[in-house]
């Protein structure tokens, strides 16, 4: 299966990097502190770059600069919600919204420390 890449700007690469690694169970597969991080799970590599860290953290030719934040996210999907957010909460992480049922099933928008979101699915059943 191809693999997926998905680029996060980050406040603060070092403790994105330790949110995703401790708290979803990616890989970091590779790390420049305080800079840039590719990290893995299943066939997502979502790599973290700091605002001005490459050509990915470049301004652009306006002078504005990529900044995190927003509502583009990926979806993980999980077999207990409930569970899930009541672990992520006991660690200290934070949510956008509660959980909410859509047609297709449950979620709820998890923010990273730069409030990037990640979306966390429960389909029917699951």
């Amino acid at each position: 299966m191809e693999t997926v890449s998905i680029r996060y700007i980050v406040a603060d690469v070092d403790a994105a990097a330790a949110f995703y690694r401790d708290l979803l169970g990616f890989a970091v597969d590779f790390q420049a502190p305080g800079a840039f991080a590719m990290l893995s799970r299943g066939v997502l590599k979502l790599m973290l770059n700091r605002p001005g860290a490459g050509g990915a953290g470049a301004a652009m030719p306006d002078g504005e600069t990529p900044a995190p934040g927003g509502w583009n996210r990926f979806q993980l999907v999980v077999s207990d919600l409930v569970a899930e957010v009541e672990r992520l909460k006991a660690a200290g992480a934070s949510f956008r919204n509660e959980i909410v049922q859509g047609n297709g099933g449950q979620q709820i928008l998890l923010k990273d420390p730069s409030s990037n979101l990640i979306e966390l699915f429960q389909p029917p059943g699951g």
